[in-house]
């Protein structure tokens, strides 16, 4: 099967012969070759090219031009020359698709756009060639290199006044009027950059008297008011100059950005960012994507007897079919993130999918893994940071409808209604009615089921509904006469077949996810790289020496919450990446999920919180017994005190410590033979004739050991 925008090369040929299917209109195909300057639309029959790709003759390859380009690393020239031909091509494609695929009427229909747009025939052709080669996007576009030149350099000025004459002044000289020259506009820069692009949001009109009372009138007081002396009307630039000026050198998105916030511009002036048209012309012409919160409250996987709350069910689905395409099951509140995970799944094969979750299925049974031409959400997580990599880079239209929509919102909320009905009915937590009774059970109590059996009942109830008969399906005729029964499955099945082909599929999911992925700051440290609260390790880091040379320093990385034993560190090419990995001390959150690393550690803060107020408790008590010691000690010294010198008491250091040691030698000294309570023998000392009295000793330290071995003896006595 062959797929919308997919990039194919000839096994047998060099790297030149690689083709781009543009369009599929079953059953004919057709494509462009990525070499030459002006490659034009080419058409074969489905059939055949299908057959070279069963045969591995003809194979599909990753897009060498899919790169995840950020608006903030161009240049303005490369944006403006983007920019400036994407218009060109927004404005004509749809309208003349047919006439640009058929040869006969192809050279007409290049005339025609050129002339509408004041452009060459040539500058067209190559516009367009550059369009089809390089992915149908608006990146595509982009430069390779920028041409200089004369064109668009403006005239000198001379002492004559340019443009039309004033119409209304109140002197001949006014009509006259001045000249634009470079240090006007200089002066037009200046309060456009110091009032205009402000929050305060002056108007243009205010801006414009700035600059006369910067630029063009005399400063004086008046009975202490300080005023302002506008000149003659013949010395200054009129607001019709200035408006002119402004208009030429206007910078929408800066001035959005600035005068009101860059999100102001990424939600409401985005280009392309909607689409009125309504109607489906076969499965990926539109994807529905919105969330709610589950009428269930779930457990940790943990520990069960801890009630983490309800979840939030994101749900990806195709208009046309009514097929589900992508889901998301986690407790992440309606957001990017969780957006990103239920588009990530969308291109993801279900099989492998389910079968993460133990559950067993076939190709047949859920057959979605592409991306759209065009996402349909509500106002919210969609208008975020991410969506202009979606767009430019995977020419996926986004429409944001309003909450007045609901012919479009209904398709996939009447099935969530469908899912929180059933969970109602068979799992425990479950929501039973919103306001309690006194008296009542709380429901919340019952709660049994983790994230992950959840996730398991909601993957089955999508599986029902993907072979559930749609009611009122509005069926066509050929549908009818081919017997259809309008399952999302057959309606899918028979899109695929008998409609316009808008699908794309994914070859190289990491540049997919790179667009997507949320992104973050990690900090070097002598511990690792750290990101929130949990430690990785790069090889990137060990070989540059990062923890020796920028300790302390942040870094951008790219993470999936759904699993945190790894985090990214995206190169400058957008196509590739350094992963680094969880490290030991952190091992206790492997394989887990962000929303429960983040729940426990906020337990374990709660927990030392706790436990503050007993810790500080024991350290003043620790404290206050210290001092009493001290005190204490001090007071029975000042009892004690002799009348030795300091040099005494400084002398004998070493001798006091010797007898310190003898009398505590035998304070701890072991005995392990039992002692029996018996009364001491009383011996009886009778005095040896002739018996000399011993010499006194010359050392001290025996003085010393004789005087406190007497004083114990006579305590024992």
């Amino acid at each position: 099967m062959i797929f919308y925008n997919q990039v194919y090369q000839y096994a047998s040929k060099d790297e030149k012969n690689r083709i781009r299917i543009i369009e599929i209109s079953n059953p004919i195909a057709y494509y462009v070759e990525l070499h030459g300057d002006t490659s034009m639309p080419k058409k074969s029959d489905i059939a055949t090219l299908e057959a070279e790709i069963e045969a591995s003759v003809l194979l599909a390859i990753s897009d060498p031009y899919m790169v995840g380009y950020e608006d903030e690393a161009l240049t303005p020239k490369q944006v403006a020359k983007r920019d400036e031909d994407w218009q060109v091509i927004e404005a004509t494609w749809e309208t003349y698709k047919t006439q640009l695929f058929d040869k006969k009427t192809r050279e007409k229909t290049f005339s025609l756009i050129a002339e509408k747009h004041s452009l060459s025939k040539l500058k067209v052709k190559r516009m367009y060639t550059r369009f089809w080669q390089r992915g149908l996007n608006k990146n595509a576009l982009l430069p390779d290199y920028m041409y200089s030149g004369g064109k668009g350099k403006e005239r000198d000025l001379s002492n004559t006044k340019v443009g039309r004459p004033r119409l209304y002044t109140l002197s001949e000289e006014g009509k006259q009027g001045i000249n634009i020259t470079d240090e006007v506009k200089k002066q037009f820069n200046h309060v456009v950059r110091k009032y205009y692009r402000k929050k305060e949001q002056v108007t243009l009109a205010e801006t414009y008297d700035y600059l006369l009372r910067e630029f063009y009138s005399n400063k004086y007081t008046e009975n202490g008011v300080v005023k302002f002396k506008i000149w003659d009307t013949s010395c200054i630039p009129t607001y019709n100059q200035f408006y002119y000026w402004f208009k030429k050198y206007e910078n929408p998105q800066l001035d959005i950005s600035l005068r009101k916030s860059t999100k102001e511009f990424d939600l409401k002036h985005r280009p392309i960012l909607s689409n009125s048209t309504l109607e489906t012309d076969g499965p990926g012409t539109r994807f529905q994507i919105d969330a709610t919160i589950a009428d269930i409250y779930l457990v940790s996987s943990f520990d069960r007897s801890l009630i983490i709350g309800r979840p939030v069910i994101y749900g990806v689905i195709d208009v046309y079919s009514r097929i589900f395409t992508g889901m998301y099951v986690g407790l992440e509140g309606p957001s990017w993130i969780g957006a990103m995970m239920a588009l990530d799944n969308m291109i993801t094969d279900k099989v492998d999918y389910c079968a993460d979750y133990d559950i067993k299925i076939d190709y047949s049974q859920w057959p979605t893994k592409h991306l759209p031409e065009i996402i349909i959400a509500d106002r919210g997580e969609f208008e975020g940071y991410a969506v202009g990599s979606l767009i430019n880079n995977f020419n996926v239209k986004i429409e944001n409808t309003s909450a007045y929509r609901g012919d479009l919102k209904g398709i996939i909320e009447r099935q969530f209604g469908t899912i929180n009905g059933k969970i109602k009915r068979k799992t425990p937590g479950a929501i039973q009615k919103e306001y309690r009774e006194r008296g009542d059970r709380d429901y919340r109590l019952d709660a049994s089921l983790n994230l992950k059996e959840f996730t398991k009942i909601i993957i089955h109830l999508i599986l029902q509904h993907n072979q559930k008969i749609i009611e009122k399906y509005p069926l066509e005729k050929s549908m009818i006469a081919d017997g259809l029964i309008a399952t999302p499955l057959n309606i899918w099945n028979w899109g695929i077949a008998n409609k316009k082909g808008r699908l794309q599929k994914i070859i190289d999911k990491n540049i997919f996810r790179l667009n997507l992925l949320p992104r973050g700051k990690a900090r070097i440290t002598r511990a690792g790289l750290k990101f929130k609260g949990l430690f990785y390790g790069s090889e990137k880091a060990i070989n540059e020496q990062w923890y020796i040379k920028l300790k302390n320093k942040s870094i951008d990385i790219v993470y999936d919450p759904r699993t945190m034993n790894q985090i990214y560190i995206p190169t400058n090419d957008g196509r590739s990446f350094d992963a680094c990995f969880l490290l030991d001390v952190s091992a206790q959150y492997k394989d887990d999920i962000l929303e429960e690393i983040e729940y426990y550690q906020q337990l374990l803060q709660e927990a030392k919180a706790e436990k503050i107020n007993k810790q500080r408790e024991n350290t003043i008590n620790t404290d206050t017994a210290i001092e009493e010691i001290v005190k204490k000690a001090i007071g029975e010294k000042k009892k004690n005190s002799t009348s030795k010198t300091k040099s005494e008491k400084l002398r004998d250091i070493k001798v006091n410590r010797a007898v310190e040691k003898q009398i505590n030698r035998t304070d701890e000294k072991f005995d392990l033979v039992e002692k029996v309570d018996q009364s001491p023998t009383q011996f009886v000392k009778f005095p040896k004739k002739n018996q000399e009295t011993p010499k006194k000793s010359s050392s001290r330290l025996m003085d010393k050991l004789k005087k406190k071995r007497d004083e114990e003896f006579g305590k024992d006595k």
